[in-house]
């Protein structure tokens, strides 16, 4: 089993929600966060004064899935996430050892679906 972390735009997220389950994902778990990668924030001005947003609204979703799915998932969120501008984010994956279903105690892949 994988891990799947993506960092996206925030606007992305609808179309990245729709695409993973068009190939099947039916859960994950959605955290607004702020970061910077290259992109190294932006300038903004306020009531005429200059400021520095140095950390940028992003979205991290996180999805665990069979290592079988493990590239379908990630072409889904790149195809979905994509704008081809700086700043479209990351994806980090991850083995992950186990997975527990807390209501049944049903572990390893059959506590994913």
């Amino acid at each position: 089993m994988k891990k799947i972390e993506a960092i996206i735009k925030p606007f992305k997220l609808e179309e990245v929600k729709e695409a993973l389950a068009s190939v099947g994902i039916q859960g994950m778990t959605i955290t607004e966060v702020k970061g910077f990668g290259r992109q190294k924030g932006h300038k903004e001005l306020y009531r005429g004064a200059e400021y520095v947003v140095e950390f940028l609204p992003k979205v991290k979703l996180e999805v665990v899935v069979s290592s079988d799915r493990v590239q379908e998932v990630i072409q889904a969120i790149v195809k979905a996430a994509g704008t081809g501008r700086i700043g479209d984010g990351k994806i980090f994956v991850s083995p992950v050892e186990d997975v527990i279903r807390i209501r049944t105690g049903e572990s390893g892949e059959v506590a994913l679906g």
